[in-house]
């Protein structure tokens, strides 16, 4: 599941160059001298893993609360199959969801972001990191699923911190260098494929819910279950 956190986070980050790179890009460091320029820019990206591993925390403390309920099979069964309807709703509509309250969520932070962005400073970029983690994005429901269905609050977490590792290194070339290592062609290449991963990764949530006790792919998932206590 780790190793599917840092591959979503690495195709995410062909979705975030065409998405959100305008938006990291206007970053505002370019007042600073070149040190100042680049801490700011790790800053920002630190940010964002700070908010992705927040919401692990978050997501892993309501997964708990399924594993104790000893309903972890359903739910992961049901997270894979809501991945797999969403993925098959936007390739045939060709549209993507967007609940109303979503977009006043997104409207409000993007007024706090606003503020941030108008404050030019080095700390503030950490903090305009952290809002952007915020900002509503299907790549990172789809991390949350995979981190909700994880089996320990500690993997939740860690979950969601790879996820942001992985959109470090196209998201920090597109930052320090102006424009992305990879080519405009390979990137939409690349964008083309996201919808079949997350394909497979709600296929993967499916198969561990049914706990078929293959390694690695279905393995038996625990259940808390408690030992009856003797009384003699």
């Amino acid at each position: 599941m780790f190793f599917s956190a840092f591959l979503l986070g690495l195709i995410s980050s062909f979705h975030c160059v065409g998405m959100c790179g305008p938006l990291a890009m206007s970053v505002p460091v370019q007042h600073l001298p070149t040190f100042e320029k680049r801490i700011s820019i790790l800053l920002y990206h630190l940010g964002r893993i700070v908010t992705y591993s927040l919401l692990g925390l978050f997501f892993g403390i309501l997964g708990r609360h399924i594993f104790i309920a000893a309903i972890q099979q359903k739910a992961s069964i049901i997270l894979g199959s809501i991945i797999l309807l969403v993925v098959i709703y936007q390739r045939i509509f060709r549209k993507s969801l967007n609940p109303p309250f979503i977009q006043l969520f997104t409207d409000k932070l993007y007024a706090i972001i606003r503020i941030l962005w108008s404050k030019h400073s080095v700390s503030g970029t950490f903090l305009l990191g952290m809002a952007n983690g915020l900002l509503p994005c299907g790549m990172v429901y789809f991390a949350i699923a995979g981190a909700l269905s994880s089996s320990s609050l500690q993997d939740s977490i860690f979950f969601m911190f790879i996820f942001g590792i992985g959109t470090l290194p196209l998201m920090l070339s597109v930052h320090f260098t102006g424009t992305s290592i990879l080519s405009l062609s390979l990137r939409s290449k690349a964008r083309k494929l996201v919808p079949f991963f997350l394909a497979s990764l709600g296929v993967l949530l499916i198969l561990r819910g049914l706990n078929l006790g293959i390694p690695f792919v279905s393995p038996q998932l625990a259940t808390e279950t408690g030992k009856a206590i003797p009384c003699h």
